[in-house]
């Protein structure tokens, strides 16, 4: 009896501990924990706890956005075969699989000898048409879902993981009340920078005056020259070229000291001054300063991006920063039609 007194008490105490932390969280959906009486908020984990829970978002975000797009192309394809009184199948038989063609038999040799094989052609040989024929209609599927989407009106409003990102000393190019801003951490020996610069380039005299980029340096450790150029760049900055040796460092990937010194001579600046800012180390500082913040973030490498706050990392293209901008622009367009 005592036994079931004690589990009664203490079911009890539970249940009002419970309640307090209920009525806790009724008061504020932002509250997670409660730890000695001290309420714990999702804005503390996103203050202290940023640089871990950044990427796993965004990490969760591409495999969402991986099933919408599936999700999207699988409702094209159903609403386009209704339209024609079919089903999916008759609809991918008649429009895509019919008009595959099979590969010659010159062009299956070619492909056997590419394979890793101990097998002779003629045992291999239906293998190989199959692969080529589902290659064919793989490539053809997604040209005709193409099609489709440019036929339809499809807007995705799934974005990115969001987070709060100063410009701090960062270089702005364009209207600092732009309706998108796009920041970008970069290292000037990363590849895959060097890759995207020319469509940061195209996507900026696209949009105009909609579209603000910013820069901000995150050289990697093992990029043994990228430091320096991130400070030569800062040191052209101070005569007031940043841009044009931030754009001709990422074309000509010519980045050790003496080169970076002869590209920013050719640039007509003060050789003198451009010189001892970049052999004193004088903008070193301001170069560990975004690096800090960078890592406070989270990142782990480059190119990132922060379009209007929403996180993007990766071997990212044009198309993929495009798709991010309209969709802010389509929201601050409708926000704006709301007021």
């Amino acid at each position: 009896m005592q036994f079931f007194q004690r589990i009664s008490r203490m079911g009890a105490a539970a249940i009002l501990v419970l309640s307090g932390i209920g009525a806790l969280a009724q008061k504020s959906a932002d509250v997670v924990a409660v730890v000695g009486g001290v309420t714990l908020t999702m804005s503390d984990i996103e203050q202290q706890e940023s640089s871990k829970l950044l990427q796993a978002r965004y990490d969760f975000y591409q495999a969402e956005n991986k099933a919408l797009e599936d999700l999207i192309d699988k409702t094209l394809l159903e609403q386009k075969a209704k339209s024609e009184g079919l089903t999916v199948e008759q609809l991918v038989e008649r429009d895509i699989s019919s008009k595959v063609k099979d590969p010659t038999e010159d062009q299956m040799r070619v492909y056997y000898e590419g394979v890793e094989t101990d097998q002779p052609y003629e045992t291999v040989r239906g293998k190989i048409l199959e692969k080529i024929r589902q290659l064919r209609i793989s490539k053809g599927r997604a040209a005709y879902i193409q099609m489709l989407r440019a036929q339809s009106n499809v807007y995705v409003t799934l974005a990115p993981p969001t987070t709060s990102v100063d410009l701090g000393n960062a270089n702005l190019l364009g209207p600092k009340d732009a309706p998108v801003v796009l920041i970008e951490f970069a290292d000037y020996e990363c590849p895959y920078c060097q890759k995207v610069a020319p469509d940061i380039k195209k996507l900026q005299d696209e949009y105009g005056v909609r579209l603000a980029v910013a820069y901000k340096d995150f050289p990697l450790p093992m990029h043994s020259h990228a430091e320096k150029a991130a400070e030569a760049v800062r040191c052209a900055g101070k005569q007031g070229k940043f841009w044009e040796l931030h754009d001709e460092l990422f074309s000509s990937k010519e980045l050790s000291v003496d080169q970076l010194k002869s590209q920013a001579h050719g640039l007509k600046l003060d050789s003198g001054a451009f010189d001892k800012c970049l052999d004193a180390g004088e903008a070193a500082a301001a170069v560990q300063q975004d690096r800090e913040q960078g890592l406070h973030l989270g990142l782990t490498g480059t190119p990132s991006f922060f379009v209007n706050g929403h996180f993007l990392s990766g071997a990212l293209d044009y198309k993929a920063l495009r798709g991010v901008i309209d969709q802010q622009l389509a929201s601050a367009h409708t926000q704006t039609a709301m007021k």
